[in-house]
């Protein structure tokens, strides 16, 4: 059976999810509302199902998952009692210092 957790934003995914939005509606106002409409859709759909994400490959610790939306890695920590939404960042983006601050590692 699966369980259905508390999904809690952090403020860096809040700060990630403003800086995409902001960064595409340079080009189109339109484009940038549908894609972050798409994000916020999938990453609320996280814990109806939380393991459905697969466990990020540079932390090998399946508490760090992950869901793609088009080019945006979606990363998000279970505990037992929440789902934490810790970034939002381009799938081409490596895995850096500062993400790894964010995970606690």
């Amino acid at each position: 059976m699966a369980r259905c957790l508390e999904l809690k934003w952090t403020e860096d995914a809040t700060d990630d999810i403003e800086s995409i939005g902001e960064f595409i509606s340079r080009d189109s106002e339109f484009y940038a509302k549908a894609v972050v409409r798409k994000i916020v859709e999938k990453i609320e759909n996280i814990p109806e199902n939380p393991e459905i994400g697969r466990i990020v490959p540079e932390m090998k610790n399946p508490d760090i998952r992950e869901r793609f939306v088009y080019s945006y890695r979606l990363i998000y920590q279970l505990s037992e009692h929440a789902i934490s939404l810790i970034a939002i960042f381009p799938g081409k983006q490596p895995m850096d210092k500062q993400l790894n601050e964010r995970i606690g590692i």
